[in-house]
């Protein structure tokens, strides 16, 4: 997909200090210095409407924490959406659905998204009541607050556009990209405090190279992510039973 200009993230955050932060440095940083992407973050403090700045409240029906207020989380996400209407809406909560990395080259490839950064207990449900965002989460385990989930998302998106990445054919066998993990990495010296570089690796081989490849992330990926590999495993039978049916069709003519 082409975009007239840069891919945008919007960050509703209370801690607006906290960016660019690491997206700053490195190829997220080189990359929103050429302005392949731009960064805008709102303050959600300033849509509170007393002198305090007050963005939180206790629970109704009582219990530990605070929780954020709709009127004003309602009034910052408004403005951003004003600004920035093509832009999908993104709540970083643990409730919401994993984060993959589909699902990161599906936002890479749009105009950007806006993130609304929670903090305390959350943020009052009648917001996502009336806003209906993708809920999305890093994995099953809890933060601080929304801020560090929004980094890691845009990191992920920012490095898949076009020219971020030195060389784009690194990202096709990157983790994930093909159902797997990722097979072993090796470089100089060739041997490591007696380990050696597997003789495949120096055969030059490159079919070899490849299968040994595969093979490697294959294993991996069933040895430390059964869910994974049940996936690929069942997609694979799939391919394989299609081809099966095709060649029959074949035969019959």
């Amino acid at each position: 997909m082409t975009r007239d200009g840069p891919w945008i993230v919007q960050v509703l955050t209370l801690f607006p200090e906290m960016f660019p932060g690491p997206l700053g440095l490195s190829l997220a940083g080189e990359a929103l210095a050429e302005g392949r992407w731009a960064l805008e973050t709102v303050d959600i403090r300033t849509f509170a409407g007393d002198k305090h700045r007050t963005v939180d409240d206790a629970p109704f029906g009582g219990g530990p924490g605070m929780v954020m207020r709709p009127d004003v989380l309602d009034a910052a996400i408004a403005s951003a959406g004003a600004r920035q209407p093509a832009l999908p809406l993104i709540l970083l909560t643990p409730r919401g659905r994993p984060l993959t990395q589909a699902r990161v080259r599906t936002l890479a490839d749009g105009p950007g998204a806006t993130l609304v950064c929670g903090r305390f207990e959350g943020i009052d449900e009648r917001v996502v009541e009336a806003w209906q965002p993708d809920e999305i989460s890093l994995g099953d385990f809890v933060l601080s607050g929304g801020e560090p989930a929004a980094i890691a998302l845009i990191d992920a998106c920012v490095r898949l556009l076009a020219g971020v990445v030195g060389e784009p054919r690194s990202l096709d066998e990157e983790s994930f990209e093909r159902g797997l993990l990722e097979y072993p990495h090796y470089t100089r010296p060739r041997d490591w405090r007696g380990r050696e570089v597997p003789e495949v690796l120096l055969s030059g081989h490159h079919e070899r190279i490849a299968a040994w490849r595969r093979a490697e992330a294959e294993r991996i990926t069933r040895e430390r992510r059964p869910d994974l590999w049940a996936r690929y495993d069942g997609q694979m039978d799939e391919g394989a039973a299609l081809v099966g049916r095709q060649d029959k069709k074949e035969d019959v003519r």
